[in-house]
């Protein structure tokens, strides 16, 4: 046997950079508050939890593939004709399967500047080119991903809001960019935080997927659900792209619980209102504080904020990670984001974002 021969990736695999997640410890601290991965201070709902505590019970059974109790529960809390909703195990999974189906050698898919890192990951895992245009001001430029726009083009990624800047665009310039698209382009509208968004001019997409044929709207139970460990994501699109997606996704994946969980989670509408107040109340003191601080913050509509450092020695974000690590407050650094010097922070606990300002205030402060 020839021990030198060995399996070979296709050719791209191996010049994917592998998706790095925000930290989760600092070595050394007593206690940790994990502010880097935009998770839901609140939890679950409690009706969730209960609901995944029961489906336990019946672990030796198949899940329902067609995870139809959670897809009716999605159409009834948001107005939807369950036909048109699928399920994914996180809507990781439903940004790959659109890859997977729309994209092969030879195509391009265009994302953004400051984009989610999957989006270029699941592009060029498909054997296709991504494609980077430029935003303005840390926020989406509809003119430039149009005029980036080719016969190679068979998708586009939109996060909006968008991670990790927390800025969006209005639903004029998503229609604006939706009319100078060709009818074989799919634009992809994640539209992971739009629970948290409270903005007269904003849509998720709903509107835009129910009459167009090449609309997907993907969203998530990781953020004000507070379901992160089930992986729980589903997308609205039209039937005939819902139909390709089905015929090459697992059969099973979604497990029980998570269906369960996730059933529940949404129709408890009164939990989600409680999870979106206390972002509300919070992004705006810890935004006002930060800037008092002499740092720049970038308007956000979602769950966290985007903290800029000066560029001076001492004060610039990389320090300041280290610092806020050592006291147990673990931040998001975005460099691979195109954000050198800056951090993302999760907007937490009454107690954790007071931390957070408290340490900050004792950094900026040093001399």
């Amino acid at each position: 046997m020839n021990m030198e021969v060995k399996p070979t990736p296709r050719p791209g695999i191996l010049d994917i950079a592998a998706y790095v997640p925000g930290k989760e410890h600092a070595p050394g601290v007593a206690r940790v508050f994990k502010l880097s991965s935009n998770e839901s201070p609140l939890g679950p709902s409690p009706k969730a939890i209960g609901a995944f505590q029961q489906s336990a019970g019946h672990l030796e059974m198949y899940p329902d593939g067609q995870a139809l109790a959670l897809r009716e529960a999605i159409a009834d809390v948001h107005g939807l004709n369950v036909h048109n909703i699928l399920c994914g195990n996180g809507s990781d999974e439903l940004l790959g399967l659109l890859c997977h189906v729309y994209l092969g050698a030879g195509d391009e898919g265009i994302i953004t500047e400051h984009g989610f890192l999957v989006y270029k990951i699941q592009i060029k895992a498909a054997g296709a080119t991504p494609v980077v245009v430029k935003e303005k001001d840390c926020t989406v430029d509809v003119d430039a991903i149009l005029s980036a726009v080719t016969e190679r083009t068979k998708i586009i990624f939109l996060a909006n809001p968008g991670n990790p800047t927390g800025t969006y665009v209005p639903a004029s310039e998503i229609r604006r960019l939706h009319a100078g698209l060709p009818g074989n382009v799919i634009l992809v509208l994640d539209a992971a935080y739009a629970e948290y968004v409270r903005r007269n001019d904003y849509e998720a997409g709903v509107e835009l997927v129910s009459g167009n044929r090449n609309v997907v709207m993907t969203r998530t139970f990781s953020k004000v659900y507070g379901l992160a460990a089930l992986r729980v994501g589903w997308a609205y699109g039209p039937t005939e792209i819902l139909d390709a997606l089905n015929r090459v996704r697992g059969p099973f994946n979604l497990n029980a619980p998570a269906i369960a969980a996730g059933a529940a989670a949404i129709r408890d509408q009164e939990f989600v209102g409680k999870a979106v107040e206390h972002n509300l109340v919070w992004i705006e003191k810890v935004t006002e504080a930060l800037t008092g601080l002499g740092l720049r913050v970038t308007p956000s509509v979602a769950n966290f904020v985007l903290m800029h450092f000066p560029d001076v020695d001492g004060k610039r974000a990389e320090e300041a990670d280290a610092f806020l690590t050592s006291r147990g407050y673990i931040l998001r650094a975005v460099r691979g984001y195109g954000f050198a010097n800056s951090l993302r922070m999760t907007i937490g606990s009454a107690e954790a974002n007071i931390g957070v300002i408290e340490a900050l205030t004792e950094f900026m402060g040093r001399a």
